[in-house]
């Protein structure tokens, strides 16, 4: 899968300041559809871990507000350590910074208030 054509999809997204996470996960999809890009949804990666979405070798994991930072890398590592998944591409509302590479691996975080452009709330 080609992670800029997903990376493109997602930067096209204007969440509203106070979404739920379950609508992030439509907005996420609905604009990875528009893209043409196929994905499964909530994909098992093993017991008890479970991706977001899962589009040919690249995750995606979404986070509603700004998680803890050390918890979410912890998450990200386990998910890392399946061999299904090449890459991750993390989204936030809030920025929320992450390494470059975890496990030997290409991570890429994606802050959702960045997108407007602006600092929000």
């Amino acid at each position: 899968m080609d992670t800029q054509q997903i990376l493109r999809a997602i930067a096209a997204l204007r969440a509203p300041a106070m979404p739920g996470e379950y609508d992030l996960h439509q907005m996420v999809a609905g604009a990875l559809r528009a893209a043409g890009i196929s994905c499964e949804h909530e994909y098992r990666l093993a017991p008890r871990r479970r991706i977001d979405f899962f589009a040919g070798g690249v995750g995606v994991e979404i986070k509603k507000g700004r998680p803890n930072a050390r918890e979410l890398l912890r998450q990200v590592e386990r998910y890392l350590e399946c061999e299904q998944i090449n890459e991750i591409i993390v989204v936030t509302q809030k920025d929320t910074p992450l390494p470059a590479r975890v496990a030997g691996k290409p991570v890429t975080t994606v802050s959702l208030n960045r997108l407007w452009g602006v600092a929000l709330p």
